[in-house]
């Protein structure tokens, strides 16, 4: 009603730009909030999503070894973090893509161990610290977890060494892109190690070098052992995969 009076009063004194100007304020503040802040609604619906998807988070601590530190969180789509450090080092977690394949089957592992709820997988002898392992899965609300020093479960096993290899396999890559920048007479040592570990099959996605390897391959600032070193092992990875 009180608009309706406005309205007639703004139109008899002839201000029609004064009455467009009361119906758009009008129509702001009937309509709801979600339909004036589309953007917000969004974004908040979108972290909501993130935050309901899985993952499955491995850490082990091994104080005085090397790492130290090791933490490493996937999703199912093939994309996490990794942090690998001493345990005086401030966490530092990196972006790490492993592809949606081996994060299908971590997940498959993940489900034959009931995502980790109520399973004790420890050995449960005396035996040497070999550093503490957990295994956390979370979606949601949910949350478990399991640690254990050493197991004999077959999937629980299957499961570390996917990720003990990850974290090879990026300390490897990082090894390899700092002597490329800071120690080139050093590459060759890395790359021999790297090309050690593929061939071992402790590489769980070897085609992550492949960019580095071509970089190196094709730089005459390196040293030839080191260049034809990096070409023969990018041809394997290619051929294998």
């Amino acid at each position: 009603m009180i608009f309706r009076l406005e309205f007639g009063r703004m139109a008899r004194n002839g201000t029609l730009l004064a009455c467009a100007a009361a119906f758009a304020l009008f129509s702001f503040a009937v309509s709801p909030a979600s339909a004036r802040t589309p953007h917000r609604a969004l974004a908040s619906q979108s972290a909501s999503s993130a935050a309901a998807a899985p993952t499955i988070t491995f850490r082990k601590v091994f104080k005085s070894s090397y790492p130290e530190f090791v933490e490493i969180r996937v999703n199912a789509s093939g994309s996490g973090t990794y942090d690998i450090r001493a345990l005086d080092d401030s966490p530092s977690p990196q972006p790490l893509d492993l592809g949606a394949a081996l994060a299908q089957k971590i997940f498959a592992l993940a489900a034959q161990l009931h995502d980790f709820q109520g399973v004790d997988l420890e050995i449960h002898h005396r035996i040497a610290n070999l550093g503490e392992k957990t295994f956390l899965y979370e979606n949601g609300g949910e949350k478990h977890e399991t640690s254990f020093n050493y197991t004999l479960n077959d999937p629980a096993t299957q499961l570390l060494n996917i990720f003990e290899d990850l974290a090879r396999q990026e300390m490897d890559l990082s090894d390899l892109q700092r002597t490329m920048r800071y120690d080139r007479l050093g590459v060759n040592d890395v790359l021999m190690r790297i090309d050690d570990d593929y061939s071992h099959k402790l590489l769980p996605t070897p085609d992550t070098f492949l960019h580095f390897l071509d970089q190196l391959s094709s730089d005459d600032q390196f040293i030839g052992m080191a260049r034809q070193r990096a070409a023969s092992l990018a041809t394997k990875i290619r051929a294998a995969h």
